[in-house]
């Protein structure tokens, strides 16, 4: 039963995930969702759903977005692309510069570590 909700919470992360890069993707191609779903042939309504995870593609819509996207299918479950550690600090600290609330919860959590 465990494994079964691991499974489940994997699978929604991974869904998640690679929506998060299909849109990414999209985006820096300057493409609308409804551009996109035209170029793939699914109704935009639905790309909208595999961009928030909600929906899985299948392997044919899969190929298709990789297609148009001008990417391989295995570069699309390329999670790594986090932003450089320096650009992440940067937005941290403006964060923090102006909330003492969230000064508080990050410093506890860091002390949990």
């Amino acid at each position: 039963m465990q494994l079964k909700i691991f499974n489940n919470i994997f699978m929604d992360d991974v869904k998640k995930l690679l929506g998060q890069k299909i849109k990414e993707l999209r985006k820096t191609r300057h493409f609308t969702q409804e551009k996109l779903a035209e170029m793939i042939g699914i109704e935009p309504p639905n790309l909208s759903y595999i961009e928030t995870g909600r929906f899985y593609p299948s392997p044919d819509t899969l190929r298709r977005i990789a297609q148009a996207l001008d990417v391989k299918i295995y570069e699309l479950y390329k999670f790594d692309y986090l932003r450089p550690v320096s650009e992440l600090k940067k937005e941290l600290y403006k964060k923090l510069e102006n909330d003492d609330e969230l000064v508080r919860l990050v410093y506890k959590i860091c002390e949990s570590l």
